[in-house]
């Protein structure tokens, strides 16, 4: 349920339980989501806000904060159809021909290009206005990430990456996230890492996915804050990122009751990592980072997580650690919870 309130506030959740019923409360500045369990206590709890503030009730949530809520029988999708048309408009890319994948293969983009741009600031708003659509499309996680790295000093073949993401953009206007009603409450994560990957520093690159089900809650492309000395210390680093994130979502399904059956399972695959979180056989070699090898082993020694191995050519998450041939990208992208918004 939608609701706007004339009143301005912080953002702010809250969670209200009466008896065996649950009440959820979002608001952003003026714009609340409600929802629950039980229909008559969400209309009481409307009427008493309404007693106290000036607010009208939109009916069932269909936009909010950009982003536009299609439902069916037994799925919603999420999507940003209408601001990523308007980003193409604003940008006079509206005519642009479309591509079928962000980035070029292989690229690697670096902070000593030649050719800076004069004036850094469409540059800017065009990378900034590309993240906030991300919030919907992690397809586009990677490449925006990668441009985001020269903002201070853009060069214009930065430029031409960015355009090429709108190109991108352009092409699959219509894709958003679907959440499906799942039986399976089953946490599972994704994790990979694009050992110095960066031309300039030789930092590593993390990606993650996070699932619920089969449905996709968290994502992430980051650079890594030091340089790994191997490909196992920087997958060891994305694979305590990556933990990091599951146990917050762990909590927070606790804090709203629900219980797993099984513990988080994370998918690596590297076997090496995986090795080091249960052998402390390798303290030895691992002293640099010693803090994420106690950190991860702690919490597979006490169950709170499961490693396992996975083969690197079905690993989803190497889609935010690097540019992918575009028949890799597109069936890495499929397994993303993406599909066409039918609006």
């Amino acid at each position: 349920m939608s609701v706007t309130c004339t009143r301005h506030f912080m953002v702010y959740d809250k969670l209200h339980r009466h008896g065996n019923y649950t009440i959820l409360v979002l608001l952003y500045v003026d714009d609340l989501i409600i929802t629950g369990t039980h229909d008559h206590l969400l209309s009481r709890l409307i009427r008493r806000l309404s007693s106290e503030f000036d607010m009208k009730d939109l009916g069932a949530l269909n936009f909010f904060l950009g982003m536009q809520v299609v439902r069916n029988h037994d799925s919603l999708i999420l999507s940003q159809t209408q601001y990523a048309l308007t980003l193409l408009h604003r940008f006079g890319l509206s005519g642009v021909k479309p591509i079928k994948s962000p980035l070029e293969v292989k690229l690697q983009l670096s902070s000593s290009a030649p050719d800076p741009l004069p004036d850094p600031t469409i540059y800017r708003q065009m990378v900034g206005s590309l993240q906030y659509l991300t919030m919907t499309r992690p397809d586009l996680t990677y490449a925006v990430n990668h441009v985001c790295q020269f903002m201070q000093k853009p060069c214009s073949s930065h430029l031409a990456a960015v355009k090429r993401i709108f190109r991108y953009v352009k092409g699959t206007l219509s894709l958003g996230l679907i959440f499906s009603k799942d039986a399976s409450l089953q946490i599972r994560a994704f994790l990979d890492a694009d050992w110095a990957g960066c031309p300039d520093s030789r930092h590593s690159t993390t990606g993650y996915a996070v699932f619920l089900g089969q449905n996709l809650l968290s994502w992430g492309s980051k650079k890594q804050s030091t340089v790994s000395r191997s490909s196992a210390e920087a997958e060891y680093r994305a694979l305590a990122s990556t933990t990091t994130e599951v146990l917050w979502f762990l909590h927070m399904l606790r804090f709203l009751r629900f219980h797993l059956s099984n513990p988080p399972l994370i998918l690596c695959d590297n076997i090496s990592a995986i090795y080091m979180s249960k052998n402390p056989v390798f303290h030895s070699r691992t002293k640099h980072f010693d803090i994420d090898v106690h950190f991860i082993r702690a919490h597979v020694l006490r169950g709170a997580i499961t490693l396992s191995h996975l083969p690197g050519k079905v690993q989803v998450a190497d889609v935010f650690t690097k540019s992918l041939p575009s028949p890799l990208f597109l069936w890495l992208w499929d397994k993303l919870s993406l599909r066409d918004n039918p609006s």
